[in-house]
């Protein structure tokens, strides 16, 4: 069996008013665009989530909701600048969800990227992973219990810019 797991770094964020911390920022003009241009290329290839694991930053969230996908979506503050390894942990808790979509930040999101790729690929924004990176992976595993570090085969690999 197969799962799909969709890695994605949060949009652009807005660094505009100072008084907010740094969970608080929103997304900034471009970055809210960038998420609704991933929602359309996820829907146009078929990388529709059942199940959605966000960070609970402000910024996290609302690149979910701009993405404009309808999948059980769940804030967690544990995904909030996680590890590689914290990230992993939230992963083993997919459950019956064939597609998981996980929201995060870096350098967390680019490391765990790095180290579930069996082959990571040849393109440079693959190691910065900039704003809303984002990975499609395969996992040759029967549940998400069993997700392990090397495991995930690439499937797609996009950044928004590419995209228009």
């Amino acid at each position: 069996m197969t799962l799909r797991l969709i890695l994605m770094r949060h949009a652009k964020s807005d660094w505009d008013d100072p008084s907010l911390t740094d969970h608080a920022r929103p997304l900034n003009k471009r970055g809210r665009k960038a998420a609704e241009t991933m929602g359309d290329w996820l829907r146009d290839n078929h990388y529709l989530p059942d199940l959605v694991f966000s960070s609970d930053a402000a910024r996290t969230v609302e690149t979910c909701e701009r993405l404009g996908l309808s999948a059980d979506t769940r804030f967690l503050s544990a995904l909030y600048h996680a590890s590689p390894m914290v990230m992993m942990q939230v992963l083993r808790q997919g459950g019956a969800a064939k597609t998981l979509l996980m929201v995060g930040h870096n350098p967390g999101i680019a490391e765990f990227a790095a180290t579930l790729a069996a082959n990571p690929p040849a393109d440079p924004d693959f190691d910065r992973y900039p704003t809303c990176a984002t990975t499609v992976f395969d996992l040759p595993i029967a549940g998400w219990q069993d997700a392990l570090f090397g495991d995930g085969q690439v499937r797609d690999f996009i950044v928004p810019r590419r995209l228009g």
